[in-house]
């Protein structure tokens, strides 16, 4: 028999608005808090062993009949069964599919993520780190951080961003990466100062380059710099000179004047991980 959970029913019910709330940037960075939707980010989240603060499930739609749930429910705070009319208040997603969890968000520093071992670095004393520089779209910023931790980097920085990575696109377009790869957020001119200091070379990529993005060597601490596909990378980051290399991703297409930013993260990124797995420059 399944547990009784209190029932909300109404979409004007405090909790329900609280939740629609944090659809908003704004409201999700003042609280720190995020929504998972769908059995899939819900029960990833919770893997990742994030702070489920609340639990949500319809039971008109079947979400409490589900092991899962009751699993799911043992770590909540606190768990509600809502109706169809609540859940569609309460959702982004146009067909909800009867869950959804407000978590916790991970708290990571830029200290952190370059003192984070990871497969790809720890084997070869040297860390790996994607940096996103401008990025608007959080479909984009998602697609880097999921690229990032295929690859086995130490994490993500998002430098002068104006998009969160708990953003519902963001997290969808991730498949759920943002739950577990370390992001850290900074001014672009804060990151380059951290990363010289620390002896990280900084592999930019930019149409204009003269090297090609297989033609130096990744093996060493790197940072490897995507900007935004609309502007790519702006002068104050072009104009570094110091523990500083610019990269071209070569691209056959007469018709093509970019790559996607995930996409042209995923070349390079990967370029660094056969490096480091063959031992080749």
């Amino acid at each position: 028999m399944n547990q009784a959970w209190p029932v909300i029913s109404s979409g004007a019910n405090p909790r329900v608005k609280a939740v629609a709330k944090l659809w908003q940037s704004r409201q999700r960075r003042e609280e720190g808090l995020f929504v998972a939707e769908g059995w899939r980010q819900v029960t990833r989240a919770a893997e990742a062993g994030l702070v489920l603060r609340e639990l949500y499930g319809c039971g008109e739609m079947g979400a409490m009949d589900s092991p899962r749930f009751a699993d799911l429910a043992k770590h909540a705070g606190d768990t509600f069964d809502v109706s169809t009319i609540a859940l569609a208040k309460m959702s982004y997603r146009e067909n909800p599919e009867g869950i959804l969890g407000v978590f916790v968000q991970p708290r990571w520093t830029v200290e952190d993520i370059l003192g984070t071992p990871t497969l790809c670095c720890a084997e070869h004393g040297a860390c790996l780190v994607l940096m996103a520089v401008g990025i608007e779209k959080p479909g984009n910023l998602g697609a880097m951080a999921r690229t990032a931790a295929a690859a086995g980097a130490s994490g993500l920085f998002v430098a002068d961003g104006v998009c969160d990575p708990f953003n519902p696109n963001a997290i969808t377009a991730g498949t759920g990466a943002v739950f577990t790869l370390p992001i850290a957020a900074a001014d672009g001119t804060t990151l380059r100062t951290i990363l010289r200091q620390r002896g990280i070379r900084m592999v930019l990529t930019t149409p204009g380059a003269k090297k090609h993005w297989h033609d130096i060597d990744y093996r060493g601490p790197t940072a490897i710099v995507i900007g935004a596909e609309d502007q790519g990378l702006g002068d104050d980051w072009l104009a570094e000179t110091d523990g500083v290399e610019q990269v071209s991703v070569t691209m056959a297409g007469s018709g093509v004047d970019s790559l996607n930013a995930s996409v042209c993260a995923g070349v390079v990124l990967f370029e660094a991980v056969r490096q480091r797995a063959a031992g080749l420059s």
